[in-house]
């Protein structure tokens, strides 16, 4: 059998050219499949390496942040730590101060309580010494006035009787006035004449210098303000209204219990008596 020719000849080659046109298509579909693939890879890879190195910053940035954590803390702690080590020294301190307040107070308390004890110790002593001396010069005042007023006793007896009479400074007439009498007597007891401006006062206090001054309260009497008047009897008989007499006892109590006038006024200035 011959072959076929003509129009299905043609028809086997058509058939032919198509079944090579699929494969022809298959192969750059393939092609391109590689090629996309192949970009799809490199971007991915792209990607990969980039989101590796976000992940790197990242990673970094956050030691970074630790490390800078970390350094705050440790500068925090240590300034934590001076705080309390000032705090410490600041109250140690005031607890030493307060110490050291509280012994010198204590100190100074035992120091105050040692001087009031010496102070009243030598007061004790310079009293009872003081009382000593007064008691002493007391007894030797009375002493003297005692003996004084046996003199006095002793004289005016005498003369009474007619004997010999007093010395001639207790018996002589003065002259002139009371004050000037009393002047005149200071010489004989022992007393200058800056002792006459007390003995002025005192008896200007006293009595005006009156001969004849009488406290109708007390009783005292003349111009000394003896208590009674009639003591002055001693001096002489005529105390009632010779100055010179009251003069002469006056002066003579005045050395017997005060040693001057001007004690005297002293001690009428202080008592309002004598």
């Amino acid at each position: 059998m011959s072959r076929p020719t003509g129009r299905h000849r043609v028809r086997r080659e058509s058939g032919r050219r198509a079944l090579r046109r699929p494969a022809v298509v298959a192969t750059a579909a393939i092609s391109a499949v590689s090629v996309s693939a192949a970009g799809y890879a490199t971007a991915s890879g792209s990607l990969t390496s980039s989101a590796s190195s976000v992940s790197m910053r990242t990673g970094n940035q956050q030691a970074n942040g630790a490390a800078l954590g970390a350094a705050d803390a440790g500068v925090a702690a240590d300034a934590a730590a001076q705080l309390n080590a000032q705090n410490s020294a600041v109250a140690a301190r005031a607890a030493a101060q307060g110490k050291t307040k509280s012994l010198l107070a204590k100190q100074r308390a035992q120091a105050a309580a040692l001087r009031t004890r010496a102070d009243k110790s030598a007061a004790a002593k310079r009293g009872s010494v003081a009382r000593a001396k007064s008691a002493a010069a007391a007894k030797a005042k009375a002493a003297a006035a005692a003996k004084a007023e046996a003199k006095r006793t002793r004289d005016t007896q005498t003369v009474s009787r007619g004997g010999a009479r007093p010395p001639a400074n207790q018996t002589r007439a003065y002259g002139g006035s009371p004050q000037a009498i009393a002047s005149s007597m200071l010489s004989s007891y022992g007393w200058g004449q800056d002792q006459m401006g007390c003995l002025t006062s005192l008896w200007n206090k006293e009595s005006g210098w009156n001969v004849s001054a009488s406290n109708g309260g007390s009783g005292a009497y003349g111009i000394p303000q003896s208590l009674p008047g009639s003591k002055m009897a001693s001096a002489g008989a005529d105390w009632r209204t010779n100055p010179a007499t009251q003069i002469r006892w006056g002066l003579g109590y005045i050395q017997s219990v005060y040693g001057s006038p001007c004690s005297a006024w002293g001690h009428s200035q202080a008592t309002n008596w004598y």
